[in-house]
């Protein structure tokens, strides 16, 4: 059965945090949204990242905001209490585009992200000249 329409704009206030964090530079807003356990996979200028989300939440808080960031949030599917999000960002930090998909869990009522994988597009992709 499809999820009605009001679980559809949860989903997407929830993801709105992520957006809020990259937009301002800010992670208080991400914390509210990913559980502690939650993990993150993908590859930041050729750079494989993994592991525990502080790594997304220390790159929002380094990076800082951005004037021209823009995003787009997709709920592409919520099957009961799981739920996937596509956003799609340009112009983080300057220069970055990406892809994320968020996967996220009803938990106790709320809407929490336990899994972020991402796509740096390649066109933005700053290869290290060490």
């Amino acid at each position: 059965m499809r999820a009605t329409l009001a679980e559809y704009q949860a989903v997407e206030e929830a993801a709105k945090k992520f957006v809020r964090s990259v937009a301002e530079g800010n992670s208080a807003y991400a914390r509210e949204l990913f559980c502690d356990e939650a993990v993150l996979f993908g590859y930041l200028d050729g750079k494989l990242e993994h592991g525990s989300i502080q790594a997304f939440y220390h790159n929002v808080d380094s990076v800082g905001g951005d004037a021209n960031f823009q995003a787009r949030i997709d709920v592409v599917d919520i099957e009961e209490n799981v739920a996937v999000v596509r956003v799609l960002e340009e112009n983080w930090g300057g220069r970055i585009d990406f892809t994320d998909y968020l996967l996220l869990l009803k938990m106790d009522g709320q809407w929490k992200c336990v899994a972020k994988a991402y796509n740096q597009n390649s066109d933005t992709i700053q290869k290290n000249n060490a």
